[in-house]
């Protein structure tokens, strides 16, 4: 036997282990198998059991009174509130019990969710009519131009009173009072304008689409530019401090800086020759917008309802989102704090609220969370509206206390799971939320609100009203006439010209290039009266004490003249400033 062959005690050892490991494997499996039959056998009586309680119940229902006055009773505000809908009840609507939020909890902030034609935006048109109706300015966003109706009375019909009566809704047509704005002059409206300091270098990235390592730098641009008093107030000012910082004369400036690197600031200085060479320059300028100007009332004490016109950025959507998020951190940092009240002083409405999440930096949803969480203390309610709630990050999903939930689609798995996590925020309720949700009729919502003790209302299916204001959208020729006559016209048509960074960096370069020249000038002169000088005869005053030549020898000829070219230059450098 040789030293590597085992010893026979130890190959029988080695076969009992063998033997018992084996013995031990089948016992596992047969446990396992006899386990799974168990819970297969357990998962089938519960199917059973789930059938026959939907052939005696509908799963999508209140199952009993106590239920319905469960809902009747949770949605029973002693302050004013807004009315949202009915509950409905095996397909019909329960006037007798109306789904309301209360004024009060508006700053609390909420939801409108829902599929693409669902009936987003004629909720979001009721609710902005009753908050203004009660004297509480409004501002959303009109993307397609749908929401414009609401400036103008809508049409009655058959079908129309038909659906408000089951409902209890004792609808008139009615018109809100409203203002219209547009972004930089594109479109039609009171043009909006923001300065490039005051939008800042995080809601500026967003726009460029800058990656992480752009973002900071641009931050250490904008810090430079305010360290050396160049005011950023156009793109354009902004892309002339930038070449600055890579031409030769910025170079130093660049480098002391720190951390910026001229390949970064060829990438910054290319993404804003594109943005404005896309035409989006026109949003920043002066006049800058006055965020107060939106907190206005009308001659009846109505809110007047602020809606900025975006379809001619539609190709440019998160520019248009980031616009909105700069308008509310406009508010957060102008408005004084003031608690909770019975009414907020404002209402504003996010809608296709996913453009402003989409591919955004961890430091502008910093942003976003800290101004959502906090601005409820300055009078501010924000509704986002989106297609799903996973659209909105959980930070932020957690600061909304009211819900309406439109009708969601599961074509797809993904849809299936997003369905899943929608379900999985809603507090408990007798409805199956997988299948209602899937189930809601166009104009219906599935509601839970924050009730005026702070706590979540019961889940309610409900009817929504229709809006007051027109279903269509306001014509053309009645916004331009309200555009027209808007008091606001005079104070932001007319676009300022400012002494931004590209003007005082511009005369900077014109004063270097005026001494330079007058530099080169007395050098040019000297140099030429050292020549005259060489060649000049050489004289004497004679001993006789004659009087002295007032006659200007060439070398003083020559330093007279290059005194007057560069004082001529300093001069013509200073009056092109002053102009």
């Amino acid at each position: 036997m040789t030293q590597s062959d085992p010893a026979p005690e130890e190959v029988v050892e080695a076969e009992r282990a063998a033997a018992e490991a084996k013995a031990a494997a089948e016992e596992a499996q047969r446990r396992a198998e006899e386990l799974a039959a168990a819970a297969q056998a357990a998962r089938r009586d519960a199917e059973e059991s789930a059938a026959d309680e939907r052939t005696n119940d509908d799963p999508t229902a209140p199952d009993d009174d106590e239920s319905i006055a469960a809902i009747r009773a949770g949605y029973a505000f002693d302050g004013p509130a807004l009315e949202i809908g009915a509950l409905v009840v095996d397909g019909r609507a329960r006037p007798d019990v109306p789904v309301r939020i209360p004024f009060g909890m508006l700053n609390r902030h909420g939801l409108i969710a829902g599929a693409t034609g669902t009936g987003k935006t004629k909720t979001l048109q009721v609710l902005a009519e009753q908050v203004a109706a009660g004297g509480v300015p409004v501002f959303a966003a009109d993307i397609k131009g749908d929401l414009s109706g609401i400036a103008t009375p809508g049409e009655s019909s058959d079908k129309l009173l038909e659906r408000t009566r089951g409902i209890g809704q004792d609808w008139r047509p009615t018109a809100s009072t409203t203002e219209f704005y547009c972004l930089g002059g594109l479109g039609t409206g009171v043009p909006i304008r923001a300065t490039i300091e005051a939008f800042g270098p995080t809601l500026l990235s967003k726009v460029l689409e800058l990656n992480a390592t752009q973002e900071s730098s641009l931050a250490l641009v904008f810090h430079y530019a305010r360290k050396s008093g160049l005011r950023l107030v156009t793109v354009d000012d902004l892309r002339a401090v930038v070449a600055f910082l890579d031409s030769d004369e910025g170079k130093p400036e660049l480098k002391a800086i720190g951390g910026l690197s001229s390949a970064t600031v060829g990438v910054i200085l290319r993404k804003l020759v594109a943005f404005a060479d896309s035409g989006a320059d026109v949003f920043f300028g002066e006049p800058a917008f006055d965020v107060t100007d939106v907190l206005r009332t009308d001659d009846d004490g109505a809110g007047i309802v602020s809606l900025l016109e975006v379809p001619g950025v539609q190709d440019r959507p998160e520019l248009f989102s980031t616009f909105l998020m700069y308008l509310l951190r406009e508010l957060f940092s102008t408005l004084p704090e003031v608690g909770d009240t019975d009414k907020p002083k404002l209402v504003f409405f996010f809608d296709e609220a996913h453009l402003l999440f989409r591919d955004a930096s961890k430091e502008f949803l910093e942003i976003v969370v800290q101004t959502v969480r906090l601005i409820r203390s300055k009078g501010v309610g924000v509704f986002f509206v989106t297609q799903t709630p996973k659209d909105v990050p959980d930070d932020v999903l957690a600061q909304l206390g009211s819900r309406i939930q439109h009708q969601l689609r599961a074509h797809t798995p993904q849809d299936a799971k997003a369905l899943r996590a929608t379900v999985s925020t809603y507090p408990h309720s007798h409805y199956d939320l997988e299948e209602v949700l899937t189930q809601l009729a166009t104009g219906e919502a599935i509601v839970t609100v924050m009730n005026d003790k702070g706590a979540p209302s019961p889940v309610a299916w409900t009817r929504v009203r229709a809006p007051q204001g027109s279903m269509d959208p306001t014509p053309a020729e009645t916004i331009a006439a309200t555009v027209e006559t808007s008091p606001l016209g005079a104070k932001y048509a007319a676009v300022e010209t400012t002494d931004g960074a590209a003007s005082v960096l511009a005369e900077r370069s014109r004063a270097a290039a005026a001494e330079a020249s007058a530099a080169a000038e007395r050098d040019r002169t000297a140099r030429e009266a050292e020549r005259l000088e060489r060649q000049a005869p050489k004289t004497s005053t004679s001993s006789t004490g004659r009087r002295r030549s007032t006659r200007m020898s060439p070398v003083e000829r020559a330093i007279g003249e290059a005194s007057r070219t560069a004082a001529r230059e300093i001069v013509k450098a200073i009056f092109k400033k002053r102009r």
